[in-house]
């Protein structure tokens, strides 16, 4: 959820261009909670691909292009390597202790290969394409003054 959160929010981004957007704007055109949004935000901006101001001209903008920032980067910094397991990471390989031969494992190999797979596709999207496919507008949030 939190990755799908942080697409919506870069989306946004995307879109607005040159504009800086307030935490509370795009978590109204995201439909993503404030609060959420904002440990969101701080992910991103650690990571380099936001920046954020203070004050009356603040806000939150891509730190680079659209075209620069691929899906799997905003991906891997919000849920951590693609790598369904450790030992078949790229990023963050970690042996096995109960692997006796690491390069010879079958279930490393599938995952590896499962690995491969979601960073092609991933890493081939960037967020200007990914934020093209995704601009249909979100329905609006249920008014919490009517919940029974």
């Amino acid at each position: 959820m939190k990755a799908k959160y942080a697409l919506r929010a870069m989306s946004e981004l995307a879109r607005a261009g040159d504009v800086r957007l307030q935490a509370h704007e795009i978590a109204q055109r995201s439909r993503v909670p404030v609060k959420f949004l904002e440990t969101i935000l701080v992910e991103l901006r650690a990571a380099g691909l936001i920046e954020s101001r203070r004050g009356q001209r603040g806000g939150h903008a891509l730190a680079r292009t659209s075209e620069e920032i691929m899906v799997g980067d905003i991906l891997r910094t919000i849920d951590g390597p693609l790598a369904p397991v450790r030992c078949a990471s790229v990023t963050a390989y970690e042996p096995c202790r109960d692997c006796a031969d690491p390069e010879g494992c079958a279930l490393r190999a599938l995952m590896r290969e499962s690995r491969d797979a979601m960073s092609q596709v991933l890493d081939r999207h960037s967020l200007r394409s990914f934020a093209r496919t995704d601009a249909a507008p979100l329905p609006p949030l249920p008014d919490p003054r009517s919940a029974p």
